[in-house]
This record gives C-alpha cells, structure tokens and sequence, in this order.
C-alpha cells in the first residue's frame, strides 16, 4: 500500500492490494459497520489489515472467540439494521453452520456478508472443503470473485443485495483469490450503517415455533426465486466471445481460462464462448439457457467439486438441451487439487481435439530438484519444549514411546507430528483431541491417553470437551498449549488479553480459573523452558486417576523475539562439538545445521535462546552468549 491510507484513499485510486485487503477496502467503501470473525489462513488478512486502519475507521473491528459467535455476533448486528461482514476459512464455516441455516430462515435488515476462504491444494487446511454445498444447504445466494478487484466490488454489491433479498450472503473466495496481489481501483466511500431498529418479532426470529419455521420456509424459497433478478442489476455474471464452444468458469479458474485462451491462435478464439459466473448459487438459470443455447459443446471449469457442472447438467435435461457438457465427472479435469493453466490446457486441448501444448500455447516453467522440508516447529518455541517434557515424562513414568496415544489438535504445534518429535497420532478438528482421548478410553483403551490442544483453540472449542471429560469421570492428562496468542495464523488475540488489537480494552479470560472452574481433578501451570519440571510434573499426572490438566504457559517465541527482543543467544564450541547430532536429532531445531566438517552449527539470526540444544548436548559443546 505504500503510503496510501487504505482507509481514507478517494475515488479512482490505483493501489496494488492482496484480495485480503482488497476486501477490506470493500467493508469500507460498502458501509460495513461491524467486521468480526476467527483466524484462518487464507481469510486472516481482512480484519488484520482493517485493524491496522482502525483510528482512521468509525467500524467495529475484532476477532471472536469462534466462527459460530462471530456468525451470531454479526447476525444480531445486522438483524437491527446495520451492515456486518464475518471472516472465516472453510472449516470455520463448519463451525458456524448451524446459526448460518436458521439466520435464512429469519433473514436481515442491514447487510450481511459471510466471507468464507476455501483452500484446494490444500495449502494450510486439513481438508480440501469446497464450501459452495452451504449455498444449498442454507438456502443462501452465493457469489465469487476471480481477482482482487471483484472481491473488493463483490463487497459493496453483496452489501446491496443482501438488504435487496433481506438474506445473508455468502461471499466465497480460494486462497488464490485470497493472497494474488494485483492493481485494484478504489470506489467511494460509505459511512458506516449502523443500528437502526429493532423491534419483536417473534414468527421470524424465534425458531421453537414450528408453524413459524414452516411459514419461514416458505419465505425463504420466494425469496431465493428473486436473486437472479437482483443480481442481474450488479453484473455478476459476464459472456465473452460468440463462439459455438463453451467454457463456463467461476472464481480463480477464470482467470487460467483467460491466460490459455490468451495465448492460443486466432481460430481458437473465435471459436469459443467464455461464461464467467459470479452468482454460483442459486444457479443463474435465465442466463445459462440464453448463452448454452447455441453451443455445440460445454466444458465447465471450476473448484474444487463439480458443483456448477452437476447443476447445468440437470438443467440442460430440465430445459431440452441436448448438450454434451465436460468436465470433473467426465475426467477432463481432476476431482482433487487446485486447478492450474496446465490442466486447464489440457482439458480444453481433450475438448477440441488438438494438443495446445505442441502450438505452444502454455509455457511450462522449469522443474527443479527440491529437497522435501516438513515445516517445523520455530525456533525457540515453548511447544518444542512441551512435547519433548511429555515423551520423556512418559518414558520417566516407564511407558515406551508409541505405547501412548498422544491426541493432537488444530494449532502449529501440530507440526510436532514432523520428525524428530513424531509426538501426536491424531489430528481432526478444533477441539477433537480431549474428545477423541475420551472416546478412546470409552472404548475400553486401558492405558493412559493424553490430549495436547492450544489456548486459543481450547477457547475455541475445547471447554465444551473437557466439561464432558470432566463429567463423565473419564481418566485423561489434557496439556493445554498456552503461548498466549493464535500463533499460526499470524499472532492474533486471544481472550487471555487485556488489549485488542484496535486497542479496545477487555477483561481478560484467566486460562487457569476456566479450567480451575470446569472441576478437573488437578491442575498446574508449568513453564515449558523449564523442561525437567515439566518431566516431573507429567510423570506424576499421567499415573494419576481422574481428568489432570497441565498448561505449559510459556509465550510466542517469534512474538515475544519482536517485542521484546533477543537477550542471549548460544553458540557451539566447535574444539568440543563431536559431531554426534544429538542436539539435532531430539530437537530437530531449524537454527541448528551441520557444517562441511560434520559439526553443529547455530543460525545466529534464528536463535531464541531458548537453550534446549545445550540441554540435550553430551559434551557440554553449546553454550549461552548474551
């Protein structure tokens, strides 16, 4: 951004913006009042980059505990007329579901836009979800931009329509979309909507009335006949070219569709039909039969389910139009994986029958021999310290190493599955590591088992578990990770501050009381750096009956490297070092390499000082500098 304020930059500004911030010019330039929502890459960068402006911006701006209350939070905002948008990647949309399906039921008065990132690859996200089912699970319009420029428009217009169709609208967007930085140009700027009223009614709001849910169905199906005519005002959905082939895309695949075509013949072009969707659900009928009605052929192109091609399929049937269409359940594309120029020559070159790859069509960049890298834990990091302290606890406590499940959870920490640690077995869903421990005891496992989760994840969706743990008089070691921050995503708050932020003060969540409150049978607080105590304290609570919690409280070590700085480093006294490794092979620290002569070097730059190589050293060969 330069020094643009992306806040208070006029009309008809060129600016070079990640579609995250392209988005959150969006909330501006629509009027969005409250802006909430959960860290997940690859939707993290929206309410990051409206924090940064935040003195500038009359907006609420903050993150939730979870996806499910930012959904509610932005649902009760908008119910009462003002403009709210909520952030979350695909799983989060999960989270949130339930609330999102009854909200199309009881609608909105203010705007509502559910921002939800998908992820094929998938890059960062345990699964490939591609979130496009929830526009017909919940009954919702659903729009998607190809680049930075329409996710910032799709903003302002998604805005419009939602208080048009008095709906929720979901804005669904990929990590390509998401992360492209590309030149966008800024709109006007709306004031912020704020409340407006609010008044009883309880035939739409209140969802234990089942005569109501039935007449709000009813609603809600006339309303969804009404989308198309909506967004036919705002020009979602674009026809290049008069060609009798077509190519129906949607989102990023758009934009690969445009770059094969753009370096194809002359011929090529005329011969082909581009139909870019912005609308994907519900499908915009009127326009897919005035533009496939003179086609020879249909090709769609999209990510990541065949979604869009299974809906014009049934419509071809519905309306007559016998039309061979292509696509992922034809095999012309791959069912899994983010799409790219490459498959997408491929697939047109099986459509028409000639191999644009021999014309040249589609540049392939060169390969290069990359050595595999597993991402690691950084350096310095408590979390390194903790799962070393709960193998060794075990093995103190006379328990081999694989004889104990070790429950992961969603967090950094779960690259402690990464060698040398190989610490957890399972990693599932926010909060799924103190419910599957338990689960597996349920069974009848009848040795002890150990759930491993973050702060903020427990915050997340981890109390509820461990009230039931708790409850049910399950035998379990919960370790709760507290490096006081949602690390992974790009060093978020959590509830534990008393500061957000925008600098809004809050009344910080005490870790230790929650769990204190909950009735577990033990608790203690251990700082992780201190690794032989933490042994000790592990040892001791895995032999003991009833649900023990541990938090292993040590900060962030990156962020707390940035704001306080580094006071001691170490350094390997080569005339000692052996060359043994061990350092390396039980720490598997990214600061640590192995020099041209065999012996251990340290990255100066990476070190934390947080001294666990000196720790596992034989010979005594590393040591502090301060």
């Amino acid at each position: 951004m330069g020094e643009v304020n992306l806040a208070k930059a006029p009309a008809g500004v060129k600016l070079a913006l990640m579609g995250n911030e392209a988005i959150a010019r969006g909330v501006i330039e629509s009027g969005t009042y409250v802006v909430t929502g959960y860290p997940g890459t690859p939707s993290s960068e929206v309410i990051m980059t409206l924090q940064e402006c935040s003195e500038d911006l009359d907006i609420y701006v903050e993150w939730a505990v979870n996806e499910r209350v930012a959904f509610e939070v932005g649902l009760g905002a908008s119910i009462g007329g003002a403009r709210s948008l909520v952030t979350m990647k695909g799983p989060g949309l999960n989270v949130a579901s339930d609330p999102l399906i009854s909200a199309a039921y009881s609608g909105v008065d203010g705007g509502l836009i559910v921002l939800v990132a998908d992820d094929p690859g998938p890059i960062t996200t345990q699964t490939e979800q591609d979130s496009r089912w929830y526009g017909k699970l919940a009954k919702l319009p659903m729009i998607t931009p190809s680049t930075p420029q329409e996710a910032k428009d799709m903003v302002v217009a998604g805005q419009n329509i939602s208080e048009e169709l008095k709906l929720p609208v979901i804005l669904r967007t990929t990590t390509r979309v998401n992360h492209t930085v590309a030149e966008v140009v800024t709109g006007d700027i709306t004031p912020p909507k704020k409340f407006m009223s609010f008044t009883k009614d309880q035939p739409r709001f209140v969802r234990a009335g089942m005569a109501w849910n039935l007449e709000r169905h009813k609603w809600l199906n006339k309303q969804l006949t009404l989308v198309e005519d909506v967004i036919e005002k705002y020009g979602l959905n674009k026809v290049e070219g008069e060609g009798s082939i077509c190519l129906i895309t949607e989102g990023v695949t758009y934009a690969y569709v445009k770059e094969v075509v753009s370096r194809s013949p002359d011929n090529l072009l005329k011969s082909l039909k581009i139909l870019k969707l912005g609308l994907i659900h519900p499908l915009p009928k009127r326009f897919l039969i005035r533009n496939l009605s003179d086609c020879s052929k249909v090709l769609v192109i999209e990510e990541l389910d065949p979604f869009i091609e299974e809906g014009v399929k049934n419509l071809a049937f519905d309306v007559g139009l016998n039309i061979p269409i292509y696509g992922k359940l034809s095999g012309y594309l791959p069912l899994e994986g983010e799409l790219n120029t490459d498959l997408v020559s491929n697939a047109l070159s099986k459509l028409l029958g000639s191999n644009l790859r021999q014309l040249n069509v589609v540049k392939q960049p060169a390969t290069y021999a990359v050595p595999a890298r597993p991402p690691p834990l950084c350096p310095g990091c408590p979390h390194r310290n903790s799962y070393l302290a709960i193998l060794l606890g075990l093995a103190k406590a006379g328990y081999k190493r694989d004889e104990i499940p070790i429950f992961g959870d969603i967090g950094c920490y779960a690259l402690s599955v990464n060698p040398p640690l190989s610490a957890i077995w399972t990693e599932h869903s926010m909060g799924a590591s103190i419910s599957m421990a338990m689960g597996l005891k349920l069974a009848g496992f009848n040795k002890p088992v150990i759930a491993t989760i973050g702060d903020s994840t427990f915050y997340h969706a981890g109390i509820q578990p461990l009230i039931e743990a708790v409850n049910k008089r399950v035998d379990m070691l919960v370790v709760i990770l507290d490096n006081g921050v949602v690390a992974m995503t790009g060093h978020q708050s959590t509830p534990a501050w008393n500061r957000t932020e925008t600098g809004r003060h809050t009344k910080p969540v005490d870790l230790y009381e929650v769990v204190k409150a909950l009735g577990v049978d033990r608790v203690s607080v251990v700082n992780p750096y201190r690794i032989d105590e933490m042994i000790e304290k592990v040892r001791e609570f895995i032999k003991e009956p009833g649900v023990n919690v541990l938090i292993a409280k040590a900060p962030c070590a990156l962020l707390n490297a940035r704001l306080r700085g580094v006071e001691k480093r170490y350094q390997v006294l080569l005339d000692k070092c052996t060359g043994c490794l061990a350092c390396i092979r039980v720490t598997g620290c990214p600061a640590l390499y192995v020099g041209e002569d065999g012996k251990v070097r340290i990255i100066t730059e990476d070190c934390l000082g947080c001294g666990l190589c000196a720790r596992f050293c034989p010979y005594k060969a590393i040591v502090e500098v301060r």
